[in-house]
């Protein structure tokens, strides 16, 4: 008896987290011979608790499946439910039932890293059970903090967003040459500032603007930023600063909560806002300039206009290796990418001979971990980023994708309603 898909998607969505929904389901979809009904969870485990399931193969026959990789947010509904650390919870058992009634064999979670937490649970609770169930991490997270892979889809696009926002930033910025002016960009990022430093991609030329990068690796020192500012209005005029929400004093202490109380999500995360309105206000007060703060907020990680040719690609193919992977039997793993053509340092030799393989990871190493801008990659104090940044990130942002428009705007896949049981 064939062996049914269940796919789902959790945390925060990106430009690609629909790309890979699509490289799981066409490529189950396409392998029939061995494969039953291809399921969506809406709404992640959560709504999966709650018997909320569709059948994908709908999808195929309207062509909707093909709107799906160039949809922003997730198509199916996202989640931020923890499963409890003890697996002798009753939930586990439960799971694992509406497993048996939908007759799953293969389980697959598009997400990141607390994502990559539920299928370790799963997985060593499948373990336990000695049931056959295999359990398959695909990674996603435009934040990029993932260890154990290169890089991860979303990161690629988000990172090509930040960096086009930021010149269009600088250039309008620099309209207005006869007084000086600080322009403060937020970028999102919490304790890795991967996407922050993909604003030094919105340079032309050395000493173009952002002038200052700041990132949450490096503790922040409000005097040494201040001096800084300071010394850069005296050679442009129209200083264009990047920042992490996240940038820290390296005690525990973030600077948004300098501002205001933060609250924390289900998992315990802080939920950050504000640090660039911190530093907004004082830079008027310090230094008398003319001061705005900008924050990029969620377009930043899933808008469609600029979504990296590279990035969907890679989205598709590790959603579709993973189906592979978990007909071969692999179970409790995460796909990974590893960049082949590099130098000692890790960073690509050549942007045109990029390469990657696509691999399995053990999801037990990569859950609860969290991967971070090398501290070499970071110079001048902390308020730079260096050239090997440019050599990692360069080929992720590469090529375009024409997104599919209807009276003028994008036309996206929109999920109708849910598959009757």
């Amino acid at each position: 008896m064939k062996k049914n898909v269940i796919v789902g998607q959790s945390g925060g969505p990106t430009a690609v987290i629909n790309a890979s929904l699509y490289g799981v389901v066409y490529e189950a979809l396409n392998r029939e011979e061995t494969l039953g009904t291809v399921y969506g969870m809406i709404n992640g485990i959560e709504g999966f608790l709650s018997d909320q399931i569709m059948d994908m193969k709908p999808l195929e026959l309207s062509g909707e499946l093909e709107l799906i990789k160039t949809t922003p947010g997730s198509y199916l509904g996202s989640c931020r439910y923890k499963l409890p650390e003890n697996l002798n919870d009753e939930i586990y058992p439960k799971l694992f039932e509406k497993f048996a009634t939908y007759n799953i064999g293969y389980f697959f979670y598009i997400g990141g890293n607390d994502s990559m937490d539920t299928v370790s649970k799963l997985s060593r609770y499948a373990s336990q059970i000695s049931s056959d169930i295999h359990f398959i991490g695909i990674p996603k997270t435009i934040d990029n903090d993932l260890v154990l892979t290169d890089h991860t889809p979303g990161f690629g696009s988000a990172a090509k967003y930040v960096a086009s926002t930021v010149r269009e930033i600088t250039i309008d910025a620099s309209v207005y040459d006869n007084t000086k002016s600080v322009t403060i960009i937020e970028i999102m990022g919490r304790h890795a500032g991967w996407l922050t430093a993909s604003s030094v991609l919105a340079r032309k030329f050395e000493g173009d603007n952002p002038v200052l990068i700041y990132l949450p690796e490096v503790a922040f020192d409000q005097e040494a930023f201040i001096e800084k500012v300071k010394i850069a209005l005296e050679t442009t005029s129209n200083l264009v600063v990047c920042i992490s929400e996240g940038i820290n004093d390296g005690n525990g202490t973030f600077i948004c909560e300098l501002a205001s109380d933060v609250g924390v999500d289900t998992f315990g995360h802080k939920m950050l806002t504000g640090s660039g309105k911190y530093l907004e206000n004082l830079v008027k007060e310090r230094l008398g300039v003319k001061v705005r703060s900008i924050e990029l907020n969620v377009c930043q990680r899933c808008s469609s206009s600029m979504i990296s040719k590279m990035d969907q690609k890679e989205a598709i193919a590790s959603g579709a290796y993973g189906v592979k992977c978990a007909l071969e039997g692999e179970t409790g793993k995460m796909i990974a990418f590893h960049r082949t053509n590099t130098n000692s340092a890790g960073t690509s030799t050549s942007m045109d001979h990029y390469q990657i393989d696509y691999v399995t990871e053990d999801v037990n190493l990569i859950c609860n971990q969290e991967k971070t801008v090398p501290l070499e990659w970071i110079t001048h104090d902390g308020s730079d980023i260096g050239p090997e940044f440019l050599s990692y990130a360069q080929p992720l942002i590469q090529g375009e994708v024409t997104v599919p428009t209807e009276n003028g705007i994008p036309k996206f896949a929109y999920r109708k309603s849910l598959m009757p049981l």
